[in-house]
């Protein structure tokens, strides 16, 4: 995967086309919303179970591929947040690339749940450079659901991130991938060993504490946490001590999830140090993501690139 580039005209052109026609943005959803909720399953293209490995790998036209992962929590409150991530798909793209934040950006979305009662805990898709990506954000089945528990699986999708992912970025230049996980609950209290066994099929027999898996992650990723607002948890302390806890000041508030792909995108651009705060800031004002600078401003209060932990070059 990773071939191919990103075609804004053809993006916008699908977008018009299935608004003409009444086809949702999300038409694997809203196919399933017809059917009995125990039919409800993860779409083939991003079951993870028995996957071997995503691959984001180097090609003749993207020699510095830079793996981007982009996960969100798809259960109640927060499904609106990959719905606002399809509609700016295009802004995120074009400020990697078109401001220079990334020379070879392959993006891959997936979608997390709560492996105790959800259908599809577990979504993840391919490293793309073109429009696939947009097909496999819209291929994100938004469940709604979750335990209601204030905890969900992120923990497993950080499992399958640490494990079963390849990429040249790591295995040809040692240099680390950007992982961003968008939710607003915590951790389970362990990673369960049947969870493994029956989300991705690895044979494991032995429940795994987070912090351990966090840290394995941490080698190869730089992993970041997005608490957007508009979400059950944003301003509940145990949910901040929690993600600082395993991320430092890789956790970040965002006060308006419209605001979450300029937030991506200027965290990278930050982190490969291509850009710094104020143009950065400046850039979003070019583009006409006014509001989103403002809030994105915030959300990085007064940080310089350089302190972002775990950025590797």
């Amino acid at each position: 995967m990773g071939y191919g580039h990103w075609d804004h005209s053809a993006y916008r052109a699908a977008e018009t086309y299935r608004a003409r026609h009444g086809i949702d943005d999300f038409g694997y959803t809203a196919q399933l919303r017809d059917q009995p909720y125990d039919t409800w399953t993860s779409h083939p293209d991003l079951d993870p179970f028995g996957v071997t490995a995503r691959e984001c790998r180097d090609s003749a036209e993207h020699a510095q591929s830079l793996p981007i992962a982009v996960l969100f929590d798809v259960t109640g409150s927060m499904g609106r947040v990959p719905v606002i991530m399809q509609t700016k798909l295009g802004k995120l793209h074009g400020l990697l690339k078109n401001k220079g934040y990334a020379d070879d950006p392959q993006i891959l979305f997936g979608g997390i749940g709560d492996a105790d009662v959800d259908r599809a805990p577990l979504q993840v898709g391919q490293f793309e450079s073109d429009n696939r990506m947009d097909e496999q954000l819209r291929t994100i089945l938004l469940e709604g659901g979750g335990g209601g528990q204030k905890s969900e699986s992120y923990e497993l999708a950080a499992y399958f991130m640490a494990q079963h992912v390849i990429t040249d970025a790591w295995e040809k230049r040692r240099k680390k991938g950007y992982l961003f996980i968008i939710g607003d609950e915590l951790n389970k209290s362990r990673l369960a060993a049947r969870h493994i066994r029956a989300v991705i099929g690895d044979h494991v027999r032995t429940d795994i504490a987070v912090d351990s898996i966090y840290r394995e992650l941490g080698q190869r990723w730089n992993v970041y946490y997005i608490l957007p607002n508009q979400s059950s948890y944003y301003r509940d302390p145990q949910i901040a001590e929690h993600w600082s806890g395993l991320l430092g000041q890789n956790f970040l508030r965002l006060d308006d999830p419209a605001a979450v792909c300029e937030l991506i995108a200027l965290t990278i651009g930050l982190a490969e140090d291509r850009v710094d705060i104020p143009a950065g800031l400046a850039d979003l004002r070019d583009i006409g993501s006014v509001h989103e600078a403002e809030i994105v401003g915030k959300a990085l209060g007064t940080r310089a690139p350089k302190a972002l932990p775990g950025a590797t070059t």
